[in-house]
């Protein structure tokens, strides 16, 4: 495209997405000196390039997901937050425990975007602190993990036989005194080596210990914190649509896709936005997703963003992505 195209293109965009509406050709000829003849031809060369489309019923245009990506690369024009702004947004997510925080920040996007906000919480650790046992009634033990942040997990364990409290007391003892620091695929490759200096049954005790807390490890059901899908039925692009809610709504309750998405932004540098039609990741074409990458003490452990429509003010959630993802790394990086 030639500068006047790009120009054209880009006014063209930031109407759609200001007013709603189709653009025609007479309402950029009242921004451009420029006829509206020659701006029909210009926007003809758009559409010829799959950038710009006319909806069966206008005859005005409309971006179309490659128009958008175009935008988004390289026309777009973002505008910093000011200091007093981020101080302001600083605020509203103070450092407290990470689950807290993390649940504050998606609450935080949404509220400052007005779409949905969604952050994937840090992996858990495979690694432990300590265990601990409790004798809850016959055959039924607490297994009590503490990881080496402080986080608390528990699950029920059905043994083979009854333990005295006694029993289980020094079967944790032993455990955190050889095991502990390590990761649980360490002690079962340790436990199948040492399994005959150990008595059968606690051996047998210890490996169900470890299988759940694989378990525990492993489990993702709350790994992805979302807030604020109710907006996105306000979106007049999305809300008149049954088939598009349906498909906005199985993103969230599925989450996969949405995890798979959020995964590969934590590899990438700063924000990257996937639009809808545009990207495989987003399976709903009126959608765009913005996300940052954010970390504790420099290491990058999740990722954040706001799901929108596509026909969103992309200048102004851009910076609100950005802040919120250093702000949450500076609060985690304070616990």
């Amino acid at each position: 495209m030639d500068d006047r195209a790009r120009t054209l293109l880009k006014a063209l965009i930031e109407r759609y997405i200001t007013d709603g509406q189709p653009v025609g050709s007479r309402t950029l000829s009242k921004v451009f000196d420029l006829s509206p003849a020659t701006i029909r031809n210009v926007m003809a060369d758009l559409e010829d390039h799959g950038l710009i489309h006319s909806p069966h019923t206008s005859a005005g245009r409309v971006p179309t997901p490659k128009g958008y990506r175009v935008f988004v690369d390289s026309l777009l024009t973002v505008r910093p937050y000011e200091v007093s702004e981020e101080n302001r947004i600083q605020t509203l997510l103070p450092a407290a425990d990470p689950q807290r925080v993390i649940a504050s920040a998606a609450s935080l996007l949404s509220n400052l975007s007005q779409f949905a906000g969604v952050v994937m919480a840090p992996k858990r650790t495979q690694m432990f602190r300590q265990i601990e046992f409790i004798r809850l009634s016959d055959k039924r033990v607490l297994l009590i993990i503490v990881t080496p942040e402080g986080d608390v997990q528990n699950r029920i364990l059905f043994a083979q036989r009854d333990y005295s409290s006694t029993e289980l007391m020094e079967a944790a003892n032993f455990f955190n005194q050889h095991f502990g620091g390590k990761s649980f695929d360490d002690v079962r490759l340790t436990l199948q080596r040492d399994l005959g200096k150990l008595r059968e049954d606690i051996s047998r005790l210890m490996q169900q210990a470890v299988d759940a807390s694989t378990e525990v490890a492993a489990d993702n059901s709350d790994s992805v914190v979302i807030s604020g899908e109710l907006n996105l039925l306000g979106v007049s692009d999305l809300g008149a649509d049954l088939d598009k809610l349906r498909k906005m709504f199985g993103l969230f309750e599925k989450r996969t896709d949405l995890m798979q998405l959020l995964d590969i932004s934590s590899r990438a540098q700063g924000v990257q936005i996937y639009i809808g039609g545009d990207s495989q990741l987003v399976p709903v074409e009126e959608l765009s997703v913005i996300t940052a990458p954010y970390g504790v003490d420099g290491k990058i452990v999740g990722t954040l963003g706001v799901i929108g429509p596509t026909r969103m003010s992309y200048d102004r959630v851009i910076p609100i992505v950005d802040i919120t993802a250093r702000l949450l790394s500076n609060a985690l990086s304070q616990h």
